[in-house]
């Protein structure tokens, strides 16, 4: 069960702050976002706040905002139809448009429509129901009206708030925007772990022990400082680490200053097999200090390291020194976690990381439909001056989000194998 919330809480926070960040900046620009989700498929949970509707959906696979403009607006409004009309207080506006059962709406107005326009010109022309005199009559619209059909109320989105109608600028910005929080959210998460656990630092002494290490059992204890081990001088951390490393299984004496003390411990290291390699290990972790300013570099350090290890890997993969068997989707992710869980919380958090930088380096590459393959239709549209026609982006997006479900099903199925079968 822990290891469920523990996927829980790390993949919201994951999918949370990436679409926070497409969110934040959405709104800056002035786009009407529609809808705030965790999740695809049925809705499990959901409010609403101003504008957005924030919910949470059943399947675990990512999530998105919906911006105004992206799909098709509304339903068209054509010479002929039926509508109601409610006004404002101040009979000055219309900030109701309903579109069926009008019956429900006995102040409404019922029009039969001349011309619409709930986009650019924000007016509605038509003949009033009931009056003497047929006249053509004008309505302004209110650019926060609602529409109303079955009995469900969804703003209008006037073209200024729409996605298209924004700078290219604008729009890079709030594309850009959820990768950017993947790592802005793991560099907080890594000066987290060195506010709260300590940066390790290379000074000879000796960190927590494991109870069960060959350390511990020995007598050796935390705040010991090494200044020699079987007659070899140590000035560093790395220098114990070393001799342990190459002396699995061979006892080994400690001269350690302990408040003042001198003592000499033998130590006889335990043996790990690493890849294939004996290495002697003894359950001491490094030493640890504390420092904001230090925990601020160390966090950005981490990100800078981690982010350059997944491009490796990414190359790798690329080249053909990995398959796609290496691959791994939300079964692997679960399995490893359960695995980092048992570690501690220091490794899950460090995991959480780990795998925000993952996600913001996967949205950020050039395939269609994921945050890389629309940043990609913007650089062309630099370069040429002019936006490709939508239809054939949206088309090159649904092909690629298509493929892509297909790959996480083949990897899903790998997983499957691999952990279970």
């Amino acid at each position: 069960m822990s290891t469920v919330i523990a996927f829980i809480v790390i993949f919201g926070a994951l999918v949370f702050f990436h679409e926070l960040g497409h969110l934040i900046f959405a709104k800056r620009a002035g786009i009407l976002c529609r809808e705030f989700a965790i999740g695809f498929g049925p809705k499990v949970f959901s409010f609403k706040k101003d504008e957005t509707v924030y919910t949470i959906r059943l399947l675990p696979i990512g999530g998105f905002v919906r911006m105004a403009g992206e799909d098709p607006e509304m339903v068209e409004i054509k010479p002929g139809y039926r509508i109601g009309l409610i006004l404002d207080g101040n009979e000055e506006e219309v900030s109701k448009i309903i579109l069926n059962n009008k019956e429900k709406y006995p102040e409404a107005r019922i029009i039969e429509v001349e011309h619409a326009d709930i986009e650019h010109d924000l007016v509605i022309k038509g003949y009033v129901e009931g009056e003497e005199e047929e006249t053509l009559k004008v309505f302004k619209i209110s650019p926060s009206a609602v529409l109303i059909e079955d009995g469900a109320e969804t703003l209008i989105a006037p073209y200024d708030r729409q996605f298209a109608s924004k700078t290219l600028g604008q729009r890079t910005m709030a594309i850009f925007a959820g990768p950017m929080m993947n790592f802005v959210l793991a560099f907080i998460v890594f000066v987290l772990i060195a506010l709260l656990q300590g940066i390790p630092t290379n000074e000879p002494a000796l960190g927590k022990l494991t109870p069960d290490g060959a350390a511990y059992e020995a007598g050796l204890k935390e705040g010991d400082i090494v200044h020699s081990v079987d007659g070899a001088e140590i000035s560093s951390w790395s220098d114990v680490v070393e001799i342990i490393r190459q002396n699995p299984n061979e006892e080994l004496e400690f001269s350690v200053d302990r408040n003042g003390e001198e003592l000499t411990i033998p130590v006889t290291p335990k043996v790990q097999d690493v890849e294939g390699e004996k290495i002697g290990i003894i359950g001491v972790y490094s030493p640890m200090e504390k420092s904001p300013l230090k925990a601020i570099t160390y966090g950005a350090k981490e990100t800078y390291f981690w982010t350059k290890e997944i491009f490796i890997m990414l190359g790798k993969l690329v080249t053909g020194q990995f398959s796609i068997d290496a691959l791994s989707g939300p079964v692997g992710i679960y399995v490893s976690t359960d695995t980092v869980a048992k570690s501690g919380i220091y490794y899950l958090m460090k995991w959480a990381g780990i795998l925000s930088i993952n996600l913001g380096i996967m949205n950020l590459l050039p395939i269609p439909a994921l945050d890389g393959g629309r940043l990609m239709f913007f650089a062309v549209e630099a370069v040429r001056g002019k936006p490709i026609d939508r239809h054939k982006e949206g088309m090159v997006h649904f092909i690629g989000f298509a493929l892509l479900m297909l790959l996480m099903l083949v990897v899903t199925w790998n997983d499957i194998q691999r952990f279970f079968l």
